[in-house]
């Protein structure tokens, strides 16, 4: 049986998918982007997304069929909105973008995602006990990946430092808005990923996002007892962790039914 799943990422300004070798983690065909519907209800998201889906034709509809989502989500519901319209708070998601699709999807946190695939595909590969991922863009996303197993939901970038969300200091829109040298930068990312060390004792940092690109200006620099490296998948990583977790999510549903 061929391990091959579609992975979508959902983003605030766009929707980006592609079918995923999931026994090598490499896009079977170039991404299709197309930009963010606005406003970026869940109906609108969803059009657009089966869009997304038609342009690889009917093949594609075959596949398990896994989405990234801006926000928390639970048993299908996304409970949050980051970036995206704010009907998504509490909105039964699995169930719209099912009714669009024509079929069973499933549904993961965007940065969920990107640590499922660092963890299988990239920078994590192998590494047993505690990764966590973190995505420093406009705000701090999370992923908690224990022995491979993923902890959902985390959202470390709104643990309270100092008096503040992290994600309000350490983000990297924070560094270009406020225009911080790396050298302040990391001062601040030093105070974040030592809480983060403190509470968690994880085994391995990962640091994504598009700031990793320039992980030499910072990474080295920081001083902490758990190994931290860069993220290697970068924009391709929410793909390949939808496809993955679609696929072996809905794979194990057809074995125990």
């Amino acid at each position: 049986m061929s391990e091959i799943g579609f992975g979508i990422d959902i983003g605030g300004s766009g929707i980006k998918g592609a079918p995923v070798d999931l026994s090598t983690g490499e896009l079977l065909a170039e991404r299709v982007r197309i930009s963010t519907p606005q406003p970026s209800t869940p109906v609108a998201v969803a059009e657009t997304v089966a869009q997304l889906v038609n342009q690889f034709g009917a093949d594609a509809a075959t596949l398990p069929i896994g989405i990234t989502m801006p926000c928390v989500v639970s048993n299908g519901i996304t409970r949050s909105a980051a970036n995206i319209d704010h009907e998504w708070i509490n909105h039964p998601a699995a169930e719209t973008f099912a009714a669009a699709l024509r079929k069973e999807v499933t549904l993961v946190n965007d940065a969920d995602a990107a640590g499922i695939a660092e963890t299988y595909y990239g920078a994590a590969q192998g590494q047993l006990g505690l990764v966590i991922l973190t995505t420093l863009g406009t705000g701090i996303g999370s992923a908690m990946i224990y022995d491979g197993v993923l902890i959902p939901n985390s959202e470390l970038g709104h643990l309270e430092i100092g008096g503040r969300q992290a994600e309000k200091r350490a983000a990297a829109s924070v560094r270009t808005k406020k225009n911080l040298s790396w050298k302040a930068y990391t001062r601040r990312l030093q105070r974040y990923y030592s809480t983060l060390e403190f509470l968690f004792s994880p085994d391995l940092f990962v640091v994504g996002g598009g700031i990793s690109r320039d992980s030499e200006k910072y990474l080295p620099y920081l001083e902490l007892n758990t190994p931290i490296i860069p993220a290697q998948l970068r924009n391709q990583a929410g793909i390949v962790g939808a496809a993955w977790y679609a696929f072996h999510l809905q794979g194990s549903a057809r074995t125990q039914s």
